[in-house]
């Protein structure tokens, strides 16, 4: 993919998924905005791994709850690299609890970290695109359980099925302006939110048995997928969710 040119911002970017897509990116040519909200030194060390490969990058703190820290990372976006070409909605977290355990404190917070936030990161950079008067992407970093329903935890399930509905619904009221908005569905990843089940050798079996492809996901095979939405090779490609999931959504396991 060649994102020379390109300038990106990726909310939660400093770990996990966001920092092999910022990983990604870069090293297909794109500029980088990495979002942070916490540990710093992993946004400055992934920065200077960036700079040292001849890439571009800067770390920016925001909390993209608020409209003012999403309005922050675009702006630095703009002052540092001239424009926006992709706006990356990946900052997320998972609490697990079924219906009837479920308190309105964690529903408001997994809301506000996976929905809102992808809501008004969505809104902004579509914005920021029209004031460019150019073609722009938003990515929305969503889960398998945006389609696939899985008991225990119902906020995570929850807000990925609105981020499913924000993508299709945003994705046709900006298609009009050469606006695309694209979903990227992951099933299991090694990343320290799997940590317990990825160093358990029994339950790592049982669920690289039930994935198709036998094995969970490296991080960066979900980056090298987002580096593909965002290029012009994907032009065509809105308003739906791609799934990167080994199969497993249809291979007769769970998660």
């Amino acid at each position: 993919m060649d994102l020379n040119g390109k300038s990106v911002v990726v909310t939660g970017g400093n770990s996990g998924i966001g920092m092999a897509i910022v990983r990604a990116i870069a090293a297909a040519g794109a500029a980088v905005v990495i979002d942070y909200i916490a540990h710093p030194e992993d946004a400055a060390e992934l920065v200077k791994e960036i700079t040292a490969d001849g890439g571009r990058a800067i770390g920016v703190e925001a909390d993209v709850t608020t409209t003012e820290g999403i309005d922050k990372l675009i702006g630095s976006a703009v002052d540092e690299f001239g424009r926006l070409d992709a706006y990356v909605n990946n900052a997320g977290i998972e609490k697990r609890h079924s219906l009837l355990e479920l308190d309105e404190e964690v529903l408001d917070e997994v809301v506000a970290i996976n929905l809102k936030s992808a809501v008004f990161g969505t809104q902004q950079a579509a914005k920021q695109f029209l004031r460019q008067g150019s073609p722009g992407v938003v990515v929305n970093m969503s889960s398998v359980h945006e389609d696939w329903p899985m008991p225990g935890n119902l906020a995570y399930c929850v807000s990925k099925g609105g981020m499913r509905m924000l993508t299709r619904t945003a994705g046709v009221e900006l298609g009009p302006q050469q606006i695309r908005v694209v979903g990227v569905a992951p099933g299991a990843v090694d990343t320290p939110i799997n940590e317990q089940t990825m160093t358990d050798d029994s339950l790592r079996q049982k669920l690289e048995n039930s994935i198709p492809l036998r094995h969970v996901a490296d991080p960066a095979e979900i980056g090298e997928v987002v580096a593909f939405v965002i290029s012009d090779q994907a032009r065509y490609l809105t308003a739906t969710t791609v799934f990167v999931d080994g199969g497993i959504m249809h291979g007769g396991g769970g998660l």
